[in-house]
């Protein structure tokens, strides 16, 4: 399990880098992030407190877009001056923002590659609705005999329209079943968040936590009737919790006709539930549509 737990934080750790680089840039060296990718490239990262912003050229060169004060005390807006120089467009409405450069550079791109998809800033919410079913050992439940049930849900996801989007959140609702050596059953409504670290056109891998779940779990038990030692009786125990269970799982979405195939390995490990000594099995597979 620690080997599980030290490879989920290398790959969350990862995410906050995934989309950063190092450049050289004159005589710095600067870690910097890609806001657009496309014929001109824009590149920014909070520097000492400051925001600064960069520009790459189709054949590599990088040139920083400046907004520095003259002797007068007046911004020279230097970076309208680059910016002109590379796309012979229109920059007097250009400001040195993320907002809107991201803005201008992505009308640049389109006019110099049709295929080029632009980064919406104002992109929407969409959603998707998905069914799934698959194996489970009830993990963070007493299961002396480790033993294996089926489990199958339905889940909608909530993300940006933007194909550039690597966040997500979801609410999905799960039945785990019992069989006749494992008398535990429960429905799960749970809240999460999801971040792509791997996203590509065709399919994305991503990291997940369940923060927020409410159980609504069964435990059937036989013991012998104290009124006739022949007989037994039947108990259920019924229980609902509510937990911040933060439990954390890996997945991939895998674009299949007009939705995705979707495969999750949910329940890998928890902040606060323990594995009962059990390594977590927690398989499924399913399938997303749009809506």
């Amino acid at each position: 399990m620690k080997k599980f737990i030290l490879l989920f934080s290398i790959i969350i750790f990862s995410t906050a880098t995934f989309a950063q680089k190092t450049y050289t840039v004159g005589n710095e060296t600067l870690v910097l992030k890609t806001e657009v990718d496309g014929t001109l490239d824009l590149l920014w990262n909070t520097i000492n407190d400051q925001y600064r912003y960069f520009v790459r050229t189709n054949n590599g060169t990088i040139k920083e877009l400046k907004n520095t004060k003259g002797t007068n005390k007046k911004y020279q807006e230097e970076y309208k001056s680059v910016l002109k120089d590379l796309t012979s467009m229109d920059v007097s409405k250009v400001n040195l923002t993320t907002y809107s450069l991201k803005t201008f550079i992505d009308k640049y791109n389109s006019a110099a590659n049709a295929n080029y998809i632009t980064n919406d800033s104002k992109s929407k919410i969409k959603l998707r609705l998905g069914v799934y079913g698959g194996l489970t050992n009830s993990a963070f439940n007493v299961n002396p005999n480790n033993e294996k049930t089926l489990l199958f849900g339905t889940e909608l996801e909530a993300l940006s329209d933007n194909k550039n989007s690597r966040h997500a959140g979801f609410l999905n609702v799960r039945h785990t079943t019992d069989n006749d050596n494992f008398k535990y059953s429960a429905t799960q409504i749970a809240l999460g968040y999801r971040y792509r670290f791997i996203n590509k056109a065709n399919f994305n891998i991503y990291g997940q936590t369940k923060f927020a779940t409410v159980t609504f779990a069964k435990v059937t038990s036989t013991t012998v009737d104290p009124n006739d030692a022949a007989a037994l009786l039947t108990i259920e125990n019924s229980t609902n919790n509510f937990d911040v269970p933060f439990i954390f799982g890996l997945g991939a979405d895998i674009t299949l006709g007009k939705g995705y195939l979707t495969l999750v390995y949910d329940s890998l490990f928890s902040a606060f539930l323990d594995t009962q000594d059990n390594f977590p099995v927690d398989f499924a597979l399913g399938y997303k549509f749009n809506l």
